[in-house]
């Protein structure tokens, strides 16, 4: 992320916002085991047949404005998260497994804290993170390193705590080692997680290990161990792109295409690859076989202003993606998506930066149909309803 965030008059939402509402109604071993506890309204998941549901969103970015909305919802005793992302629990916890994105780390407790350029977050971003339903998160990104090794430590630290596996960043070669292995349904699921860079941040001397960079035969390699050490299905969480781009760039094509060529037996040496960074919407695309998500935009970020120093509605825009697995017929066999969705999602800058998903209910030509409309032509500009993707809600 670079100089495109700031304040400025935001984009009049808060007419709609009561409609939406009602609509809306760490280290790897042992594989760790979801779910969550039902919740009104929630998606029905998919173990009980076998198979799992694996729910995935963008980054969590917290600027300056949204840590300070934080503390007044916290209403005087820290900061409190929570609030925010409650509008998409129910997509979130309804999946038997959701990954997100904490793009930046988090600093001591009791602060400093700091939003853009230089990010160290609330470390109550994580049980947030975790009331709202996430299993797993990503951790590498160019903003892995804002706080050198402690940043990481007091991240993965604070995920750890409040019960939240994670991938791409480590505290240790050994536990760089290891892939995250988590358990939905009959499943083991490996992530994997890398960035592109760190904004010219070097690692920490002599520990090159502290953040996971893409590099195509470590990815592959990494799969390979991932296989190895159980896993049945290899999703990789990628933040790449060129920001405010809405199209996936050269790299990301390349990189997508030589990725999902590979192979581990008779299955694919990965399964589902899942993007971030660019700040807006990006498209889905199945390539050689397998669902890619360029990049699903910023879930939960401030006022957003773009490479022209324009406030951009685009940065608030993302989607959520949910990915059905059915288990193979024989032991061994690939676990194959048999359904593909995603459901545009919102943080509403004017009405407390509250995370909204965009439905079908959205009045004709309201701010939120738009936002929906312009989420849908994103994902879709690749083709990806030809091979089965719907929009839910």
């Amino acid at each position: 992320m670079r100089s495109t965030h700031g304040r400025a008059t935001s984009v009049t939402l808060s007419a709609l916002a009561a409609l939406t509402l009602l609509v809306a109604g760490c280290g790897p071993g042992r594989p760790a085991a979801g779910r969550h506890g039902a919740v009104s309204g929630q998606p029905a998941r998919a173990a009980d047949s076998g198979g799992f549901t694996l729910l995935a969103t963008g980054d969590v970015l917290p600027h300056a404005e949204i840590i300070e909305q934080a503390r007044k919802d916290a209403h005087g005793r820290g900061h409190d998260f929570r609030p925010m992302l409650a509008g998409v629990r129910p997509q979130v916890s309804g999946a038997d497994l959701a990954i997100c994105h904490m793009e930046t780390v988090y600093g001591a407790d009791g602060g400093p804290f700091t939003g853009y350029p230089v990010f160290q977050s609330p470390p109550q971003v994580a049980a947030a993170l975790k009331a709202t339903g996430y299993d797993s998160c990503s951790t590498a990104s160019n903003h892995t390193l804002d706080a050198g090794a402690d940043g990481v430590r007091r991240t993965l630290d604070a995920l750890d705590a409040a019960g939240v596996r994670h991938a791409g960043s480590a505290r240790s070669a050994a536990e760089a080692a290891r892939p995250t292995l988590l358990k939905a349904g009959r499943a083991t699921v490996a992530q994997l997680a890398y960035t592109y860079g760190t904004n010219k941040t070097a690692a920490p001397e002599g520990q090159p290990w502290t953040v996971n960079l893409i590099d195509r035969d470590r990815i592959l390699a990494d799969a390979r161990a991932a296989r190895r050490a159980g896993a049945d299905v290899v999703v990789v969480s990628l933040h790449w792109g060129t920001e405010w781009q809405p199209e996936p760039d050269k790299q990301q094509r390349s990189l997508a295409r030589s990725l999902t060529a590979a192979r581990t037996g008779e299955r694919p040496g990965i399964d589902l690859i899942i993007g971030t960074h660019a700040h807006v919407p990006q498209a889905y695309e199945k390539v050689n076989g397998v669902w890619v998500v360029y990049g699903m935009g910023d879930q939960l970020a401030g006022y957003m202003y773009n490479t022209q120093g324009a406030m951009d509605p685009r940065g608030n825009q993302s989607s959520m993606a949910r990915f059905t697995f059915a288990p193979p017929e024989a032991a061994g066999g690939r676990w194959n998506v048999t359904k593909a969705e995603f459901t545009p999602q919102l943080t509403d800058v004017d009405r407390a930066f509250r995370v909204v998903p965009l439905t079908a209910a959205a009045p004709p030509g309201s701010a939120y149909a738009r936002a929906r409309d312009a989420v849908r032509e994103a994902v879709l500009s690749r083709g990806a309803a030809a091979d089965g993707l719907t929009m839910t809600g």
